[in-house]
Formats: C-alpha cells, sequence, structure tokens
C-alpha cells in the first residue's frame, strides 16, 4: 500500500511540475505563445537568387509561345539588364500586343520593348546617334 501512494504522490508531483514549467514558460513567451509542446516556428523562405538575362530569354519564350498558334520563327526574344526585346515581322495584329503581355507576365522581367511590326508597316527609322569623339586608342 506504501508503494501505491509513493507511487501516486511521485505522479501528482511530476504533473504539477510540469504545469508549473509549462506555464512559466509561457510567461516568459508572451500572450502569443503556443500551445504546449510548442513546436519551433518555420524558418522563412530564402530570398529567390536573381535571374540571369540569359534564364530570363528561356523564361519569357517558354510563356509566350506556349500557344500552339504562336508565331515562334518570325520572333526573336533577347533580355538586357531584365528588360525584354521583341524583335520580327508578324502577320496578324493581334499576336503583336499579346506576345508583350505575356512577355510583362513573366517574374523577373523588369520591362518590355515591343519592336514587333506587321509586314505593311515600314521599318521605324534609327534613332540619330552623336559620333564618338576621337581619341588617341581609336586613331591606331
Amino acid at each position: 500500500m506504501s508503494r501505491l501512494i509513493t507511487l501516486l504522490f511521485g505522479a501528482a508531483l511530476g504533473a504539477a511540475a510540469v504545469y508549473y514549467l509549462h506555464r512559466r514558460a509561457d510567461q516568459a513567451e508572451g500572450a502569443d505563445a503556443q500551445a504546449w509542446p510548442s513546436t519551433p516556428a518555420p524558418s522563412p523562405a530564402p530570398a529567390p537568387a536573381p535571374v540571369d538575362d540569359v534564364t530570363l530569354t528561356h523564361k519569357v519564350e517558354s510563356e509566350i509561345f506556349r500557344d500552339a498558334e504562336a508565331p515562334k520563327a518570325d520572333v526573336s526574344v533577347d533580355v538586357e539588364a531584365g528588360v525584354a526585346h521583341l524583335r520580327g515581322t508578324v502577320e496578324d495584329e493581334a499576336w503583336i500586343d499579346r506576345l508583350a503581355d505575356d512577355a510583362k507576365k513573366v517574374d523577373g522581367v523588369k520591362g518590355v520593348e515591343n519592336l514587333l511590326q506587321s509586314p505593311e508597316t515600314p521599318a521605324p527609322a534609327a534613332e540619330p546617334r552623336e559620333p564618338e569623339p576621337m581619341t588617341e586608342e581609336r586613331r591606331y
């Protein structure tokens, strides 16, 4: 009988200790404490690595040419400093705007320069550039 009393007393003492320690831990953590047993908070996801221009070019091509009817052979895609440049001649005017809109939706694209044109549209005139001054290095 004394062993039973000792066992019950030990169980009660252990339960009281757990209750007391749990309560102190909750007070230390503040009002936002999780229910016991606490689980560690998930670590935040690492920030995505910046995407280089070649990878971004492939992502843009994959997105804008997803439709089987897209004019793949007529459009050239190039990305420089995160800006997608679309060049080429497209028969259907609706594709010109659609391809540019689809390119803007790609994560990582900072802007789109749509240089697509229809066959009837004349090529835009090149912007005049100032000639670079001659230096000693360029003379030889």
